[in-house]
């Protein structure tokens, strides 16, 4: 059984997302469209893709509410770049999976895969949040990407309604 089953429901003006944890707590949020996919979304592909089990799926996995991931990050400092200050340890991955989101979103949005200029970005955007970039190859970035193009595609011409069900392990 997955930690996490992930329901994302395609909304007009913002999308629905249903947890089921393994121990069959759930949480509900909704996450207003911030580009062509799911912002979670992007998080689940790459958070698990480049390991990072203690980013966004991770603690929700260990029983946190969606919306306080935000508050967890913003007591820390972390509500923008000019604010951010040295984090806790506990949420360095998330910090990490956030920036990295981010990078590749602008490829999404782009439509264009990660060149060799993408790791050096995302270590720039990374050390923005005083944190570094995870050991990552691009390779690995190269499949994250793909993924997300792959989900991107289908998501992009499905309707609303339509239900994306994910499972974090």
């Amino acid at each position: 059984m997955p930690a996490l089953t992930i329901t994302i429901t395609k909304g007009q003006r913002d999308d629905h997302i249903a947890i089921v944890r393994a121990d069959d707590t759930t949480a509900q949020t909704r996450f207003p469209h911030k580009g062509p996919v799911p912002h979670d979304a992007v998080h689940y592909f790459t958070e698990r893709g480049l390991d990072l089990p203690g980013a966004f799926w991770g603690l929700i996995a260990q029983g946190r509410h969606p919306e306080e991931i935000a508050a967890l990050a913003k007591a820390q400092g972390h509500a923008s770049a000019a604010r951010a200050q040295v984090p806790g340890a506990d949420i360095v991955q998330l910090l990490q999976a956030e920036r990295l989101v981010e990078c590749f979103e602008a490829q999404l949005w782009a439509q264009a895969a990660p060149d060799a200029a993408f790791l050096d970005v995302a270590r720039v955007a990374c050390e923005s949040s005083h944190v570094p970039l995870p050991p990552v190859t691009f390779d690995q970035c190269r499949a994250v990407m793909g993924e997300i193009f792959d989900f991107a595609k289908s998501w992009m011409a499905a309707p609303v309604g339509h239900v994306a069900t994910l499972e974090w392990n």
